[in-house]
């Protein structure tokens, strides 16, 4: 993580495709495509590779968490909880949706705490969105058994753990939805682009419109297709799905460079007694795009970061005090410095989050440290990093 990191000649290839046909577009113009069909052709390998019936690209992750709220129906005077550690988009779709983000705590795995999120549901609740932060996964049988006793709809946000898995499933692949995010900083890169999957074949029908001003893509005259529901323009382009139908035929390659590099590092750390690592539901299938560890104290942590950057060691985050991945600095947020005005179903459901605590997460996220694993290092460069990080880190002990 991320594939840009080493884009090639396969990438090329099948933007070259696009830029000679002249269709940038992914609907219509068939007369003039020579047979391309970039985004259809992408959505058929993540089916294929994620053994799901349906796949819907989009134009980013959090256009894909739009439309998979939409398909589920999720809209005003609803509730979906959700993690206080993820990316901004996650609470933005809710809210765009109409819907109010309920936030929990998280456990040690650095997603959901299904003890949090049990005790966060009332008769409003209508999904969980679990995100898969950091290459890794939730507790997902916990979180369905939930789900299935308070007759809820489960979402994936596996934006940050594409190619990962869960007990033999693909992670994106396991809930009643999941999601995709394909931009520059992703394992498999578009540019810009999402994906939604599913085996609801209704959720497909309703994805594939409501992504495209609810067009529905039935007969080759796209002038007279009708419109069976209200959409959006959430679609990519024929030169977005281009670079991630070059990239995803290279997902095998890009997870085992991952798997070997997390391995190298975390093997040279694990001699440190004051670190430990983050507990994966499922070691198998960790997708290994970060390694997250964890020093006893904050104050430790803030040291070894220190350290890090001393001894020339980039790519790694302490989330306490990030803008975009933890509530603590969510400002705009908490304040709902929205330019359009909220129901009031939503700003009474968020009053008092700027005063809510959330000491759990705090302790997790202070303490913690993410290195971000490239695709670029070569072995002899990992086990270089691993020898300095341990280094780094034995020089604050």
């Amino acid at each position: 993580m991320p594939g840009f990191e080493l884009f090639g000649d396969a990438e090329r290839k099948e933007l070259n495709d696009v830029l000679e046909n002249g269709v940038l577009m992914r609907y219509g113009f068939d007369g003039m495509r020579n047979g391309h069909w970039k985004a259809k052709e992408l959505e058929q390998e993540l089916q294929n590779r994620f053994g799901v019936n349906h796949a819907q690209l989009t134009s980013s992750g959090t256009t894909a968490l739009n439309v998979a709220l939409a398909v589920m129906g999720v809209g005003a005077g609803d509730e979906v909880i959700m993690p206080c550690f993820t990316f901004v988009a996650s609470f933005e779709s809710i809210l765009a949706s109409g819907a109010t983000p309920v936030l929990v705590e998280i456990d040690d795995t650095l997603t959901l705490d299904p003890a949090a999120v049990e005790a966060a549901i009332t008769p409003r609740t209508k999904v969980i969105m679990p995100v898969h932060m950091c290459g890794s996964m939730a507790d997902l049988d916990a979180l369905q058994a939930i789900c299935d006793k308070h007759n809820l709809l489960l979402l994936e946000d596996a934006c940050q753990a594409f190619g990962g898995s869960y007990k033999g499933k693909m992670l994106g692949a396991i809930g009643d939805a999941g999601t995709f995010s394909f931009d520059f900083v992703k394992t498999i890169t578009c540019g810009e682009g999402g994906a939604l999957l599913t085996n609801n074949s209704d959720y497909a029908t309703w994805a594939d419109q409501y992504s495209d001003h609810g067009h529905d893509h039935i007969g080759s005259d796209r002038g007279a297709e009708t419109h069976p529901i209200l959409g959006y323009n959430f679609r990519i382009s024929e030169l977005h799905a281009a670079v991630g139908l070059g990239q995803i035929k290279r997902m095998d390659e890009f997870i085992a460079i991952q798997r070997r590099n997390h391995a190298i590092l975390k093997e040279s750390l694990s001699e440190i007694p004051e670190v430990s690592f983050r507990r994966i539901p499922d070691p198998e299938g960790d997708s290994c795009g970060f390694l997250n560890f964890f020093m006893p104290t904050a104050e430790l942590s803030n040291k070894v970061v220190e350290a890090f950057a001393s001894y020339g060691i980039d790519a790694y985050w302490n989330y306490f005090n990030n803008n975009w991945h933890y509530i603590r600095k969510w400002d705009h947020f908490k304040e709902l410095k929205s330019l359009f005005p909220l129901s009031d179903h939503v700003k009474n459901g968020l009053s008092g989050l700027e005063k809510k605590e959330f000491p759990q997460s705090d302790d997790l996220i202070s303490r913690n440290i993410s290195c971000l694993i490239k695709l670029s290092w070569t072995e002899e460069e990992v086990r270089e990093r691993a020898e300095k990080m341990a280094k780094a880190i034995k020089s604050v002990l």
